[in-house]
């Protein structure tokens, strides 16, 4: 495993940033770490990084300890920031350059990367010219200039527009066929597009961790029913299967299953039982969306 991460917990003075995470990344797998702002997906990408320590639990990056051998991490891993500080009055090259020299790289690795990332059409400018898709994409080139086993991306799309965004993605794909890219974002669609796999965190703990066919499969299924009268959320948790229940507005109910089996039959004769009309009963499709406002709420 590229990433293994053992029961992490990150205090702040009284504050848990993260309590008791564990999850592991496999190689050539793009993993979104996706959550709410304020979850803890910045704080586990910089103890990934050995920018922070924890409270307590183990991090390793190609069986390397984040915290007992830091500088074989971090020559093992390629880091894109959020905010992808750069020096703006430097030229594209001239920053691969300084960013090789740091690294202990070939030069000729330079040109390697702006060719994966596309740098080619706007090598002649400085970092300050560029648009911001082109910046990320300096900040990616600085990233691999050491060629890391491990690509470690946070938040990378914020502030694209929609064409800067499509290059991106295709970018990351592109890159994750044969590394281990963990990618921190809010952004559901992000996820999607990029992804094959997400671990949703929440208030500094793992809610979810299932791989993006599998959810797209609908393994669970939600049916949304009306009835002409309240019904206690309560009742709904004896049906067979039932894992979540809420109640949107007024006598509206959704259901989840954990079954593919078509449940609908099920809450007729639910209703029929406790003398219940439905006024509506229809199946929903199940989504990342859909998960995520269902854990995080």
């Amino acid at each position: 495993m590229s990433i293994n991460v053992e029961t992490i917990t990150k205090n702040y003075g009284s504050q848990k940033a993260l309590d008791g995470l564990s999850f592991s990344v496999n190689k050539g797998e793009v993993t979104g770490f996706l959550g709410p702002n304020g979850a803890g997906k910045s704080t586990m990408m910089k103890i990934l990084t050995t920018y922070l320590k924890p409270t307590s639990g183990e991090a390793t990056v190609n069986t390397y300890s984040t915290e007992k051998q830091p500088l074989a991490v971090r020559k093992s891993v390629g880091y894109l920031a959020e905010n992808n500080p750069l020096y703006p009055e430097m030229y594209i090259k001239e920053y691969l350059k300084l960013q090789a020299e740091l690294n202990k790289v070939s030069t000729s690795r330079i040109d390697e990367v702006i060719a994966l990332t596309g740098l080619q059409p706007e090598i002649s400018k400085k970092i300050k010219q560029l648009s911001k898709g082109y910046k990320q994409r300096v900040g990616l080139a600085a990233a691999l200039i050491h060629d890391p086993e491990v690509l470690i991306l946070d938040e990378p799309t914020t502030g694209l527009d929609p064409n800067q965004l499509r290059e991106i993605r295709a970018l990351i794909r592109r890159i994750g066929k044969t590394k281990t890219v963990l990618l921190s974002t809010h952004i559901m669609q992000e996820v999607e597009a990029v992804c094959d796999r997400v671990i949703i965190i929440n208030k500094g703990k793992i809610v979810a961790d299932k791989r993006l066919d599998e959810l797209k499969s609908g393994s669970d299924q939600i049916i949304v029913v009306e009835f002409d009268y309240r019904v206690e959320l309560e009742f709904f948790q004896q049906l067979d299967r039932v894992t979540h229940v809420t109640n949107p507005v007024g006598f509206v109910y959704e259901i989840t299953f954990n079954t593919q089996q078509d449940k609908r039959a099920v809450l007729f004769d639910f209703a029929h039982d406790n003398g219940l009309k439905i006024l509506q009963l229809n199946k929903k499709n199940t989504s990342l969306e859909h998960l995520f406002q269902q854990l995080t709420n």
